[in-house]
């Protein structure tokens, strides 16, 4: 049996399995197993799920902006205990990125709590590797968008970057 990551698109039979790896890394906000479905579904093209002898270690869910397609918006990224500290995270989005669907993006964004340190992290390193300016700003703010137990959401900017200048 290979150890061996497969990265793929993810579909509807991923479903479930997002949903369980999702419960599995706090802090992230679980959703429904039926909004996990869509994201499979609809956001397949720029999304990821990476197996490993068929169990999912790794899933992103990613849109493009509908108003603003040079703009890829990463909604979650969920890396299963078992292979953490590998880079899987840096690495999956590396690959959505290579996608032909993405080749006219030059902004990447995505909400952060102000405590997910693992989540500062990946996405600093992201901007550093690829000398792309990072800006932040609060979005949905606790109390006001989101409970008030639920911390605010920080819009994370990353870029824009030169077409063609990445290097991934």
């Amino acid at each position: 049996m290979s150890s061996e990551l497969i990265f793929d698109r993810p579909s509807i039979d991923d479903g479930l399995a997002v949903s369980k790896l999702i419960s599995h890394c706090p802090p992230l906000d679980t959703n429904s197993v039926y909004c996990n479905l869509l994201q499979c579904y609809h956001f397949s093209s720029t999304s990821v799920a990476v197996k490993r002898c068929d169990e999912l270690v790794g899933f992103i869910s990613a849109y493009l902006i509908p108003e603003t397609p040079d703009r890829l918006f990463v909604w979650q990224v969920a890396v299963s205990e078992k292979v953490r500290g590998q880079g899987l995270a840096s690495k999956m989005i590396a690959h959505i990125l290579a996608r032909e669907v993405c080749a006219s993006v030059r902004v990447l964004q995505t909400t952060i709590t102000e405590s997910n340190q693992a989540s500062w992290g990946l996405f600093t390193r992201f901007a550093e590797k690829h000398a792309a300016p990072l800006s932040s700003e609060q979005l949905f703010v606790a109390g006001k968008h989101l409970p008030a137990q639920h911390n605010t959401e920080v819009l994370v900017t990353i870029g824009p970057w030169l077409s063609g200048s990445l290097e991934l």
